[in-house]
């Protein structure tokens, strides 16, 4: 029996697609894709989620100095005149960070292995670069999927089966975060 589909792709598109679809699984919670393609989604999410899990509470806090811009009412930048020069005013400031353990880091960096980065463009500005900002998915697996299925042991996902597709008959379904 083989380990893998091979869904009729090269290897290096079978993995693109794959990463695709598990990466808009984790950003959205739900998709619908063929169902061979969501049993092997399936398995790769399960790991990854499982992996997220274990290693959730695996950090520590420290406090950091970090040198923050002045701003004004406006939220602009407070400059003032420094030899001839307008500087911007820095103020410093304690900050708490988490700081991971080595094996909640190598986790953080198979999850990125998988994972593609996403970009966040708001509804109201679409187009716009000043607005988009990068979505950390390795933060939403140990931030917010991870502590839902503390208590669970596997199963984090479901399909289901919504009926044929309209072109090519192929089953179609929908996978789930449950």
């Amino acid at each position: 029996m083989a380990k893998y589909r091979k869904l009729s792709k090269t290897a290096d598109q079978r993995k693109a697609l794959l990463r695709n679809q598990i990466t808009m699984l984790v950003n959205s919670g739900r998709i619908i894709t063929t169902q061979a393609r969501a049993k092997e989604v399936q398995k790769q999410i399960e790991s990854l989620i499982a992996l997220a899990v274990k290693e959730k509470d695996n950090y520590e806090t420290v406090k950091v100095m970090t040198k923050v811009a002045r701003k004004d009412k406006d939220g602009k930048r407070v400059k003032e005149e420094a030899n001839g020069k307008k500087v911007t005013v820095f103020d410093e400031v304690e900050k708490e960070i988490k700081k991971d353990k080595p094996s909640r880091l190598a986790a953080r960096r198979k999850m990125m292995a998988t994972l593609y980065t996403v970009t966040e463009v708001p509804e109201t500005k679409a187009g716009k670069k000043k607005g988009t900002k990068k979505v950390d998915l390795a933060n939403k697996l140990f931030d917010e999927i991870a502590p839902k299925y503390a208590d669970r042991n596997g199963g984090y996902t479901r399909i289901i089966k919504i009926g044929p597709r309209k072109g090519d008959a192929a089953e179609m379904v929908v996978i789930e975060l449950v």
